[in-house]
């Protein structure tokens, strides 16, 4: 499979579920959308779901919300796990979900795509067994 040619997801697609991309980030939100298709194709190759059998539009919503959580990680702020600000007698303390900006799918977006269901085997100890997972041969 050619995956230089998948796009699941646009610059346009993005913007209608944040806001609009400033012009001195458009560059590194298609990237993260370029690098998000890739790792979605890969998890789902892992996972043996086939890309056809998942709605465009599930693909599309995914792989924005991978990005939008990378994107809300700004470079100020990179590495850093908590903060916490104190003027007088008022405080304030922000825990950060995504310190590090990455890309991930979280167990809802697994699930929706497939890729969280459970598989049964058995395991024959004869050395002639073949080990199967569901009919498929190892």
């Amino acid at each position: 499979m050619d995956t230089e040619s998948i796009t699941f997801a646009t610059l346009a697609d993005l913007e209608a579920r944040w806001h609009s991309v400033e012009p001195s980030l458009t560059r590194k939100a298609q990237t993260a959308l370029d690098d998000a298709t890739i790792m979605l194709l890969d998890e789902l190759d892992r996972g043996g779901v086939s890309v056809a059998s998942i709605r465009p539009a599930t693909l599309t919503a995914v792989v924005c919300a991978m990005v939008i959580r990378k994107l809300t990680t700004d470079d100020e702020h990179l590495g850093v796990a908590n903060s916490q600000q104190t003027a007088g007698g008022f405080s304030e303390s922000f825990t950060y979900s995504n310190p590090m900006g990455d890309l991930y799918l979280t167990s809802a977006e697994r699930k929706r795509l497939g890729l969280r269901r459970q598989r049964a085997f058995a395991y024959d100890s004869d050395a002639t067994s073949t080990p199967t997972v569901w009919g498929r041969t190892l």
